[in-house]
């Protein structure tokens, strides 16, 4: 389900970039080459339709990023710590004062 919804994700957010880059913010974009009178859809119908198609693409990646979150395979714990846990029990003591090696004075009588 993870990997649906990841591919999913994707999906829209290619499709968000390709609406985004279509649009002009001076009202041109796509809808500047459809000038002609003859037009089933005009140049505002042109534009309302990328607005809405902007907005829908937004809402669909936010809702399938939560989904997706809710999704995210985890590990089944039995038995097992997590790796902080592991650390934190196996970290040395920092109050303890560290013992340095002695070594043998040497023998200079020779």
């Amino acid at each position: 389900m993870y990997t649906l919804i990841t591919v999913l994700i994707f999906i829209v957010c290619i499709l968000l970039i390709l609406i985004v880059l279509v649009q002009n913010s001076k009202g041109g974009g796509l809808a500047s080459n459809f000038q002609s009178s003859n037009q089933v859809m005009g140049v505002r119908k042109t534009t309302d339709f990328l607005e809405k198609a902007t907005w829908v693409l937004a809402v669909s990646l936010v809702v399938l990023a939560v989904l997706g979150s809710a999704f995210i395979p985890r590990e089944q714990v039995t038995e097992q710590q997590s790796r902080v846990q592991d650390q934190i029990q196996n970290a040395v003591d920092p109050t303890q004062v560290p013992n340095f090696p002695t070594t043998a004075p040497e023998d200079t009588s020779k």
